[in-house]
């Protein structure tokens, strides 16, 4: 019943909205229904940064830049969705600008993640498919191979990976619907795969959307973002950060963040194991506001630093910030925001939405805005 009324009053708004007299009561309505829709014009952020950290521009005019990887020379490449390629953003004079954007490969399945393998290959994951490019002195593609096969598509379409100390290969793959059994094994999981792909298992499960996968580079352990449930409320569950264990089993559809019951399936035997409720569950390692979309993780300047995207499902809009986390084998203290000025928090207009994070060879912390389109490079200063 619970479901059917969510289900049905957002059903109202939508059909509200599509009226033309509607429009002076869309906020009302949408903030009566949970919903802060992104608004604002796309352009250049005036980041906002703690005393010793300053940022600038790195590359621009990108189409929905989304997660990076570096290369052994220092190049940074990234995943850009919006045009679905690949680019290389090379600074050969060091300058912290992009001298150039070059195309490495197209046409890779909405490409969202990178990689690089030992061998030097660039690993990039599509909606479906894990491809491994050869790459040639100039940094274009010279060959491509479909390593790896997995359920495309659905509400959460995106894929991440990670390369374990060991060469074995971690691909996020989250659920095709907000809740839900999920038919495929794969879907709302961290699966594994050895480095040359082939034969692939589910790794740790119950996890809705784990868009961000990384390796503590101290540990080398592997640790995941998720973004939790929508449609029961401003404030549940929250989002969550794991550390991925193999076999474990974080919940859902029918706990969230180790202690909620979902109020839809919490009371239904999981088709796969038999438990019901939060009966089993790994509790998260960390909390974090419900609807932040945390995004991108990396581990910089002795800390975890996660990019949340921005809600959508929540009355008043949180996130669109980049949060520096105390790190220790784990959170190790409260987060505190290393990089704001993405949204005016007077008008909820926001000019940018951070998305990837990562390290680059010159120290620098790289953080890619798949609204605006741009990179930025953050530093600490001496």
């Amino acid at each position: 019943m619970q479901r059917i009324l969510r289900l049905g009053l957002f059903a109202i708004v939508v059909v509200a909205l599509l009226l033309g007299g509607a429009y002076l009561f869309r906020e009302p309505l949408l903030r009566a229904a949970g919903i802060s829709l992104d608004r604002g014009a796309p352009g250049e952020t005036e980041l906002v940064l703690p005393a010793g950290y300053s940022a600038r521009v790195f590359a621009s005019g990108l189409d929905h830049p989304r997660f990076m990887a570096v290369a052994d020379d220092g190049t940074l490449f990234v995943a850009e969705p919006g045009e679905n390629r690949v680019v290389a953003l090379p600074d050969a004079d060091g300058d912290g600008a992009a001298d150039e954007v070059i195309e490495v490969g197209t046409d890779l399945d909405v490409a969202h993640s990178l990689a690089f393998a030992p061998d030097g290959s660039l690993l990039v994951t599509g909606s479906g498919t894990l491809f491994r490019l050869t790459l040639d002195e100039a940094r274009a593609e010279v060959g491509r191979e479909e390593i790896l096969r997995y359920a495309p598509g659905g509400q959460h379409s995106t894929r991440t990976i990670a390369i374990e100390p060991d060469g074995d290969l971690l691909i996020s793959h989250g659920s095709s619907c907000n809740v839900c059994w999920e038919e495929d094994e794969e879907r709302a999981s961290i699966i594994t795969a050895p480095p040359e792909g082939g034969e692939w298992r589910v790794l740790m499960r119950g996890l809705r959307n784990a868009v961000g996968v990384a390796i503590d580079p101290a540990t080398g352990e592997a640790w995941a973002t998720v973004n939790g449930r929508d449609l029961i409320g401003d404030d549940l569950p929250p989002e969550t950060l794991y550390r991925v264990v193999d076999g474990a089993d974080a919940g859902w559809p029918r706990c969230h963040a180790g202690t909620i019951v979902d109020p839809d399936f919490g009371d239904e035997p999981d088709p796969r194991t038999g438990l019901v409720g939060c009966e089993g569950v790994v509790p998260p390692d960390a909390k974090f506001q419900a609807h932040m979309a945390p995004l991108g993780i990396t581990f910089w300047d002795d800390g975890a630093v996660i990019a949340f995207h921005g809600s959508w499902n929540r009355s008043e809009k949180v996130g669109y910030e980049v949060w520096w986390l105390p790190w220790d084998d784990g959170p190790a203290g409260p987060p505190v925001t290393l990089i704001g000025g993405f949204m005016d928090p007077e008008t909820g207009d926001a000019s940018g939405r951070p998305a990837g994070v990562a390290v680059g060879a010159d120290g620098a912390l790289y953080v890619s805005d798949d609204k605006g389109g741009y990179i930025y490079r953050v530093v600490t200063e001496e």
